[in-house]
């Protein structure tokens, strides 16, 4: 089906790959072979992550980002913001849905860790400002070292987390129109060479960040990654999301916190490479 798919691709759109699994399969097994009269007339679904979409040039990305730093708090008090640590609960496909503890540490201006304390034992997943790794019993490895499009999904939290600098996450900027749950809320896309563009949607009313969706490049096809962010509170100065979940094709996890400690110490070597994971005695 690889084979196939790759050779409409090359036959018909010049290698670009417009066909993928996901344009028979829709998520299931086996692809649908007659029509389906509810889908034909029922309503359309209006997704709103979307690689592709019409520009709003009434709009510039610098005006929609300058907001929402100004939601958060103004930059000048973001600057302040140089570290934190953070409990809370995370649950996902890997713990049944059920919650565990996590603890969170995080380093302006871009590392970040966390640590999620499994029955099976603790996982973590580290990025020291230009790399990043995933050790523990829910990996597919004792330790994985991510590179591409896995490794921009953790440089791209560690940006919501210490958002002054988001301006300069990317080399080019489009801005977009689109709505989320029926919500208005603008989208920015933001594009740097070699990976495929990631999407921001900031919400009308309150200007703040609502969702990110990023797309990995496989031979499969483009691949997404949704996170969302919700329950944004103040700490120092600061509005900080304390639920983000995140979905992708092949799991789903929620982290709620609990707790925020802003400016606080936190060791170098949280952010170090991790050793394998081992499962817990």
């Amino acid at each position: 089906m690889i084979a196939m798919m790759k050779s409409i691709n090359e036959t018909n759109f010049g290698g670009r790959p417009l066909v993928t699994c996901f344009t028979c399969h829709r998520g299931s097994n086996s692809p649908v072979t007659a029509p389906r009269l509810s889908l034909q007339y029922g309503a359309p679904d209006d997704d709103p992550n979307v690689i592709n979409f019409p520009p709003d040039t009434g709009t510039s990305a610098d005006q929609i980002l300058d907001r929402y730093l100004q939601a958060l708090g103004g930059t000048a008090q973001l600057t302040k913001l140089s570290s934190f640590t953070a409990k809370g609960t995370y649950s996902g496909f890997d713990t049944a849905f059920k919650e565990v503890p996590v603890d969170i540490y995080a380093k302006a201006p871009n590392q970040r860790t966390w640590i999620i304390h499994m029955a099976e034992g603790d996982s973590r997943r580290v990025f020291d400002g230009r790399n990043g790794w995933w050790a523990g019993p829910d990996g597919p490895a004792p330790i994985g070292t991510l590179t591409s499009g896995n490794l921009d999904r953790y440089r791209l939290e560690a940006i919501v987390a210490f958002p002054a600098g988001i301006k300069q996450a990317f080399s080019r900027w489009k801005v977009g129109r689109t709505a989320i749950d029926d919500r208005p809320v603008r989208i920015v896309q933001g594009t740097n060479a070699g990976l495929l563009p990631v999407n921001l949607y900031f919400d009308n009313q309150s200007g703040l960040l609502v969702r990110w969706v990023r797309w990995n490049d496989t031979p499969v096809g483009p691949v997404p990654t949704e996170i969302n962010y919700d329950d944004y509170r103040d700490v120092a100065g600061v509005k900080m999301p304390f639920t983000w979940t995140a979905s992708q094709t092949y799991m789903q996890m929620t982290i709620k916190l609990s707790a925020i400690q802003a400016n606080v110490p936190v060791d170098a070597a949280m952010f170090a490479q991790p050793t394998p994971g081992t499962p817990r005695p």
